[in-house]
């Protein structure tokens, strides 16, 4: 009996040791064109790209990060991730009402303005997700980007 509760400790500790630790969890590349995943800035109409900037004249927060991508760029998978399905960021209908709900190293996120290759199964790193879409159709003069948002709202800053 005492064999058997050393030998299922031992295994539980293997598991665990097994798990990813999301906090070490690192984007790769995200958009061709942009191998460092470089952040978008301050537009003068349009704001600010970091996660909490203001939205509406202070009503609202952003609750993603923007990845600096060209209109038209590859857009791909930052490490392996499960495809799970549509994520619009709009209510309304527009031309960069699009996105994806991915899951992978532990995280659940959301990439936006993205038209995805297929809404299900499972790409490794590097494989093309999807192309952005045009956001300078719907917001002339903004940096394109693609905005990375956590299923839980939380700030995706510190994996990138």
């Amino acid at each position: 009996m005492r064999l058997y509760i050393l030998f299922s400790f031992l295994l539980l500790a293997v598991i665990c040791s097994c798990l990813v630790d999301a906090s070490q969890v690192k984007f790769g590349p995200l958009c061709s064109g942009n191998s460092s995943n470089r952040k978008r800035g301050c537009d003068t109409k349009y704001g600010c790209g970091n996660y909490g900037a203001s939205r509406d004249g202070g009503k609202r927060k952003h609750e993603g990060l923007d990845i600096v991508c060209a209109d038209g760029a590859t857009v791909y998978a930052p490490f392996d991730v499960k495809l799970n399905g549509k994520a619009a960021p709009y209510k309304k209908n527009n031309a960069i009402n699009d996105g994806i709900n991915l899951s992978g190293e532990g995280l659940c996120f959301k990439l936006f303005y993205v038209k995805p290759v297929s809404y299900s199964g499972t790409l490794k790193k590097g494989q093309k997700i999807g192309t952005l879409l045009p956001m300078q159709k719907v917001y002339p003069g903004i940096t394109s980007h693609v905005h990375v948002q956590m299923c839980d709202r939380s700030d995706p800053t510190k994996y990138f």
